[in-house]
């Protein structure tokens, strides 16, 4: 099985304006990320939308994306869905595409946690050649004895953890010394998820701003632990920006400064209204994005 490191964009999905997916755009963006020498691309996430698009929407991104790509990069495609006979069809379907791997999410409601391990379990063997990486948001479980209960799927090879507990996340770090890697996806604490064991990122900032985690990893790997520090705060002043004017409306009104028009995001997802744009940008601005995002 393979492992994985480096910084990966939580791929968002564009969309028309009429909410059809728009594969021109997305095409565009799978171009600029690989000009922007990413790792990886994690696609139908949380940033991605997956969980509001429909089954065969999510496998026409799928096959979007894996071809424009043309295995010039690894693609991880994120499968979980609230219905277990969906996240299996998806899983099926990324092996058939050759997906480097699949990911799932917990499922959302759960009456009984004895009953998550099983569900992971099940979409894992639905395809058991890829590595499969369940989605772990820290400090809603033990993710500890989570990890436990995984262990015997043999295509189980990590996680992506998100959550700021660095003592969690280390001990997921150090489950394994072989065949394993975590991902940390808290974009605002890479450079200690990185420094606690995380062998990689994944986040929905490296949409915008992905040459600001190569950075991170650059310095780090050279032993420049200040300066990769220094970069992380400077990213973390334009996502400061975003949080406090709505993320998921902010983040894709920014991409319009990039050049992309991915429109608005699904609902419950909130569109950033038109009159807070230029707020929006001036804030922008003056976070330093421009010159971020040309990294």
């Amino acid at each position: 099985m393979s492992t994985f490191n480096g910084f990966w964009p939580a791929l968002l999905t564009p969309y028309t304006s009429d909410d059809k997916i728009n594969f021109t755009v997305l095409r565009e963006l799978v171009d600029y990320h690989l000009a922007k020498r990413v790792t990886g691309f994690y696609i139908c996430g949380s940033t991605g939308e997956g969980a509001f698009q429909s089954t065969d929407e999510r496998k026409k991104i799928a096959e979007a994306v894996m071809e424009r790509v043309n295995r010039r990069v690894p693609v991880l495609i994120h499968v979980g869905a609230s219905a277990i006979n969906e996240s299996v069809q998806l899983a099926q379907h990324a092996a058939r595409l050759g997906a480097a791997g699949i990911s799932s999410i917990v499922p959302p409601v759960v009456y009984d946690a004895r009953g998550v391990a099983p569900f992971l379990e099940r979409i894992a063997s639905a395809a058991p050649d890829l590595p499969f990486l369940p989605y772990l948001f820290g400090g809603t479980r033990d993710s500890i004895a989570l990890m436990q209960e995984l262990a015997p799927i043999p295509n189980f090879v990590g996680t992506k953890y998100f959550g700021a507990n660095m003592y969690e996340l280390s001990q997921i770090a150090a489950f394994r010394s072989n065949n394993w890697t975590v991902f940390s996806g808290m974009d605002e604490q890479a450079v200690l998820g990185l420094m606690y064991g995380a062998h990689g990122v994944i986040g929905s900032t490296l949409n915008f701003m992905p040459g600001v985690y190569g950075k991170m990893i650059e310095h780090l790997k050279q032993g420049q632990a200040e300066k990769a520090l220094e970069y992380q705060q400077r990213g973390n002043r334009v996502t400061k920006v975003m949080l406090d004017m709505g993320f998921v409306g902010s983040m894709r009104a920014a991409m319009s400064k990039l050049g992309f028009e991915v429109g608005a995001p699904r609902l419950p997802n909130l569109a950033l209204a038109d009159e807070r744009r230029a707020t929006l940008f001036a804030q922008l601005a003056d976070a330093g994005f421009d010159e971020l995002a040309a990294l």
